[in-house]
């Protein structure tokens, strides 16, 4: 409903359906990590809202693109893993060291925002040097046309007419989301919470494992329903797209909203997992240039392995 109704608002506004789809439906299937951290912050439950993150990124390399690899091999251009892998890593880099050395305050906030807005200008620009039916697409452009095949209605027109009130259902689509959002946020963080004292677990280990795979589902969606198409690009891309847009515009703006410190236990080891299977997935790609069925499996079995690490025995 939030996305949907915020992409009929841009068109009516007049913004261009490639700005539309870079930015409104790209950053579509993350809305529930955004939501969920900035929750968990406000509550001052940094375990949860640094662990989501953290734990989102990890889900996504070592489980959605395990799964997408086993349902369908994943190929990927040179151009591509050059062009996005290099942020997938780097920003990965970027929130581990913030970790050990900063917090998750506004001046780290100010400086996430900042290199997605590049981010976000570099994409918009490749795009539109793209020739119709091209392949050399960026992960963002990737990532909005996963979720645009989940759900047609999100796809932008090409050209918008705007009509009389034709701003009321968007903005009432918009409104309702985002109360569904904020609502089932609040909800999740704090059953997360009970759930993590009924479970003597620590609200770090929950949010690295059940809150941040379940805010990766609509990636799931997405990314198994682009394998099964055999479109490996778009299955790819939305990962890795999805993994950007997580520390640099879930952590940015969970940070500018609510500063909260990053968990001695994330900042010591999870970060550095993250760091490790982003570099992982970028040199299984390079060698090969292609994700097979038992190194998906093989991604599934880590993945296994580090909750079985991270949970209390």
């Amino acid at each position: 409903m939030l996305v949907r109704g915020a992409v009929r608002l841009a068109e009516g506004m007049g913004v261009s359906s490639l700005l539309i789809g870079l930015t409104i439906v790209g950053f579509g299937t993350s809305t529930p990590e955004l939501v969920t951290s900035v929750e968990a912050a406000l509550l001052n439950s940094p375990g949860i809202a640094v662990g989501n993150i953290v734990g989102s990124n990890i889900f996504n390399v070592l489980i959605i693109l395990g799964a997408s690899a086993l349902i369908c091999p994943i190929a990927v251009s040179s151009t591509a893993l050059r062009r996005d892998g290099s942020w997938v890593i780097g920003t990965a880099l970027l929130l581990a060291l913030v970790g050990v050395i900063w917090t998750l305050d506004r001046f780290v906030a100010a400086g996430l925002l900042v290199l997605l807005t590049v981010y976000l200008v570099r994409a918009w620009r490749q795009e539109r040097r793209v020739a119709p039916g091209g392949s050399e697409h960026t992960a963002i452009f990737e990532k909005a046309e996963a979720l645009e095949q989940l759900d047609p209605g999100l796809r932008p027109a090409a050209t918008a007419k705007p009509k009389a009130l034709g701003w009321v259902l968007p903005l009432g689509l918009c409104l309702g989301g985002l109360a569904l959002l904020v609502f089932g946020a609040s909800n999740f963080v704090t059953a997360s919470v009970e759930l993590a004292r009924l479970l003597g677990v620590s609200e770090t280990v929950i949010g690295l494992t059940i809150v941040a795979a379940g805010t990766s589902m609509p990636e799931l969606a997405t990314s198994t329903i682009a394998a099964l198409r055999k479109q490996a690009d778009v299955a790819i891309g939305n990962v890795l797209g999805s993994n950007i847009y997580n520390v640099l515009g879930i952590g940015g703006v969970t940070a500018l909203i609510a500063p909260t410190a990053v968990p001695a236990q994330i900042a010591g080891f999870d970060s550095w997992v993250m760091v490790g299977v982003s570099i992982l997935l970028l040199l299984l790609l390079w060698t090969g240039r292609r994700l097979s069925r038992l190194e998906g499996a093989c991604l599934i079995a880590g993945y296994v392995v580090y909750v079985w690490w991270i949970w209390p025995k």
